[in-house]
């Protein structure tokens, strides 16, 4: 079974760097959520009988897919898939808190304030050049990462909702959303709370 990749040193270095951040979450969603039939698989106890010649008589129907022991399935909801998730959203979290702040160190702001100045000198006169009021300044930094978290964040809804729906289908349908699980879990884990929630 996959391993999700650590959690990463949280900091707007590591946020700014937009490809060591589509990395670790490109890294995670392929080690769980996108082999999760794989793991899923490797849930299954193997048969304690021997070898039966006769199984290969008859073919099982392509969408054959063997339930699993719902004790495993909850383990591995517990230790894997929900703690995968939990570091994911704890990036996209703070990321998205990075891409909302003020970004003193921005190595691009003097170009970008260069940019503004020179636009406001600029002499506009659609009638001789319709191209010039046309003007498309750079884009800080912090802008460009906050549409990177709003991308994320959709695609994270929907890595989560499929790769629900195939543990709802091996693991038995317990009716819950992953949101609500998710948030089970998640309060579960909070010290001082008994499995129920009290």
């Amino acid at each position: 079974m996959s391993q999700p990749p650590g959690q990463p040193r949280l900091s707007p270095q590591f946020c700014f760097s937009t490809g060591t951040l589509r990395d670790f979450l490109r890294l995670s969603r392929s080690s769980i959520d996108d082999s999760i039939t794989q793991n899923l698989n490797a849930l299954v106890t193997p048969s304690r009988a021997g070898f039966d010649p006769g199984s290969t008589s008859t073919r099982a129907p392509k969408s054959f897919a063997e339930q699993i022991n719902p004790e495993a399935c909850q383990s591995f909801k517990e230790k894997v898939l929900f703690p995968s998730w939990k570091a994911r959203a704890e990036v996209l979290r703070y990321c998205g808190i990075v891409a909302t702040s003020p970004d003193p160190d921005d190595p691009e702001a003097a170009i970008i304030e260069l940019e503004k100045q020179r636009d406001r000198e600029r002499i506009v006169d659609e009638r001789l050049d319709p191209y010039s009021g046309r003007f498309f300044p750079q884009e800080a930094r912090t802008q460009s990462l906050a549409l990177l978290m709003r991308q994320e964040r959709a695609v994270e809804n929907i890595v989560r909702s499929r790769t629900w729906d195939v543990i709802q289908g091996r693991c038995g349908a317990s009716g819950q959303s992953w949101d609500d699980a998710m948030s089970k879990w998640e309060a579960a884990q909070k010290p001082g709370r008994s499995e129920d929630g009290r």
